[in-house]
């Protein structure tokens, strides 16, 4: 693979793995020996390198620490049960990660940097990734402005470099959300449906002040109205509503997830009906009323299927179905985990193996 690109690659002198809990592996805070770097520069990608994770040096004044000019990505790879190697559905992510660059005003990076830096960190790092049932090993892209200049322009300078991070799962129970009504996470005609740093910066104070009232996570609505769903922050939204896999429609205010695609896809194969469109919160509310609605959950990279138990709105908590109870959403997670580890076929050839 190496062959292919122009590659630098230089070993830690000692690895941490012998020092590093894999039984205790709180999300996104024990990385792997390595990282992958390319740069740009003149208006080309080059000095491709995959070095010993640690700093990176920078000057003070780049841009993306003064004007926001950064964007990032996140799959994961999987150790299977044959013990190969897959990563899930890469190319869905290196499309959206050059949507969100366009949108930045940032350079898109080749697929074969972005492929092929996967496939050399995974290959130093192999014995990184966690072979117990439910783990995996994270994968960071991100992409920042690197120009040391004080003025309101696109950098000429740019770091792409990917990170990997193992992890068990990322929620451990079902979730009590907030449906906010105040702030909002995305507006018509702004940055919403890209991965860039700045959405999940505005949404921590919000989300601070819903964890003191003791929500795991926001339901942001639409910053017109607040009448309609749109996502999590973190994931995507799915409802279970008289039988059917009820899900936001993409926008330019909610992300285009890769594992909602795939949850989509799944219940279309399983005979699920499955509509894509606005989601009201009277409808939402009504649906736990009346009980036409039997599940929500959240679905991510980092979440995958996540059941939620309890949806706060105006301050009154509504709880929903036992999640042991749904039948759906439990289906759809075990298939999706099953192709994931190789436990069963791939169909839809969404595991790339390294």
């Amino acid at each position: 693979m190496n062959d292919t690109l122009d590659m630098t690659i230089t070993k830690a002198e000692q690895s941490r793995l012998t020092v590093t809990d894999f039984s205790q592996l709180p999300f996104g805070k024990v990385f792997s020996d390595h990282m992958f770097i390319a740069e740009f520069d003149n208006g080309t990608w080059g000095n491709l390198q995959v070095v010993p994770y640690g700093p990176i040096p920078m000057s003070p004044a780049i841009s993306a620490l003064h004007y926001g000019q950064a964007i990032f990505e996140g799959m994961k790879a999987y150790r299977q049960a044959n013990g190969k190697i897959s990563v899930f559905r890469p190319e869905k992510n290196f499309e959206r990660f050059n949507k969100s660059a366009v949108r930045m005003s940032m350079p898109e990076i080749p697929k074969e940097i972005f492929m092929q830096g996967i496939a050399a960190l995974i290959d130093i790092d192999e014995k990184w990734i966690p072979a117990q049932d439910g783990y995996s090993l994270y994968i960071r892209p991100v992409m920042f402005a690197t120009d040391p200049y004080l003025g309101v322009k696109p950098s000429d300078k740019y770091i792409f470099a990917l990170l990997t991070t193992p992890t068990g799962a990322y929620y451990s129970k079902a979730l009590k959300v907030k449906i906010e009504t105040e702030y909002t996470r995305a507006d018509d005609g702004g940055v919403g449906y890209a991965k860039t740093a700045g959405n999940y910066a505005r949404s921590l104070y919000p989300f601070a002040e819903a964890q003191k009232e003791g929500f795991d996570q926001l339901i942001w609505t639409d910053a017109a109205t607040h009448e309609f769903i749109e996502e999590a922050g973190t994931a995507n939204l799915i409802f279970v509503i008289n039988g059917k896999l009820v899900t936001p429609s993409v926008r330019s205010t909610v992300l285009d997830g890769v594992t909602r695609d795939t949850i989509i896809q799944l219940a279309k194969k399983a005979g699920i009906e499955v509509e894509e469109r606005r989601v009201s919160v009277k409808e939402v509310i009504a649906g736990i009323e009346n009980g036409s609605l039997t599940d929500a959950f959240a679905a991510g990279t980092a979440a995958t299927v996540t059941p939620i138990g309890e949806i706060g709105y105006q301050g009154k908590t509504y709880k929903l179905s036992d999640p042991a109870t749904r039948t759906i959403s439990a289906g759809i997670a075990k298939t999706l985990n099953d192709i994931r580890y190789g436990l069963a076929p791939d169909e839809f050839g969404w595991n790339w193996v390294v």
